[in-house]
């Protein structure tokens, strides 16, 4: 990647205020997002766009599977992507995330997922 490319992240959030919201805060730290109203449609992005390097993903949505599923995989099809799982309703274990995924309770603060995604090697 040469200097002019920045990296691309793709929010998987049901709720558009949200999603609108933390899409607005990580393009302006630099990334380039991609957006998916359900784990079905993260899919299809994953499957079209090899660029993407992190996904970060809500628990609740509409689909054949929830955020954490998607993490799970996300983790077994593409192993270089990052893993951050959000939720306003649920705890989740370590335990229960895909190896070196995070887990952050809603609503997540903007600047606290742009340092885990840098802790975790994705910089904008």
């Amino acid at each position: 990647m040469n200097a002019a490319e920045s990296t691309t992240i793709l929010i998987v959030e049901d709720e558009i205020l949200i999603l609108i919201d933390l899409a607005m805060s990580l393009r302006s730290a630099g990334f380039d997002v991609l957006e998916a109203s359900s784990a079905d449609a993260a899919i299809e992005l994953l499957e079209k766009h090899p660029e993407i390097r992190a996904v970060i993903t809500d628990i609740d949505m509409p689909g054949s599977m929830n955020g954490l599923a998607l993490a799970h995989a996300v983790f077994e099809k593409w192993p270089p992507c990052r893993l951050i799982v959000v939720s306003g309703h649920h705890f989740v274990s370590i335990e229960e995330l895909p190896s070196g995924a995070r887990f952050f309770s809603k609503p997540a603060d903007p600047i606290v997922l742009n340092s885990a995604l840098e802790e975790m090697g994705v910089a904008a």
